[in-house]
């Protein structure tokens, strides 16, 4: 993994293992809500209605879209943090 310190095998499966949490999660929190925000409690036919359809494709590519953008923002928050405190010990 480029980027990251040497990690040994145990903290490596560790780490993917909480990525893998963190992407189902994600996943989960997506369905629940697109599915509350397009689809009726009552279900009249089998298959999913155009408008049904349509919403569901635009509330998965918004949360999509909203879920990299603060992905993006928390990382850069978090190497501002990072620079911030490896200048203070670099002039202490």
């Amino acid at each position: 993994m480029a980027g990251l310190p040497e990690l040994d095998e145990a903290k490596l499966k560790l780490v993917q293992q909480l990525e893998i949490e963190m992407m189902s999660d994600m996943y989960n929190r997506m369905t629940a809500a697109c599915h509350r925000k397009c689809i009726l409690p009552s279900y009249n036919e089998p298959d999913l209605g155009k408008g049904e359809s349509v919403c569901i494709d635009r509330c998965v590519a918004k949360y999509l879209d909203v879920h990299e953008r603060i992905g993006k923002k928390l990382t850069q928050i978090s190497m501002n943090e990072q620079q911030q405190v490896e200048g203070n010990a670099a002039s202490s």
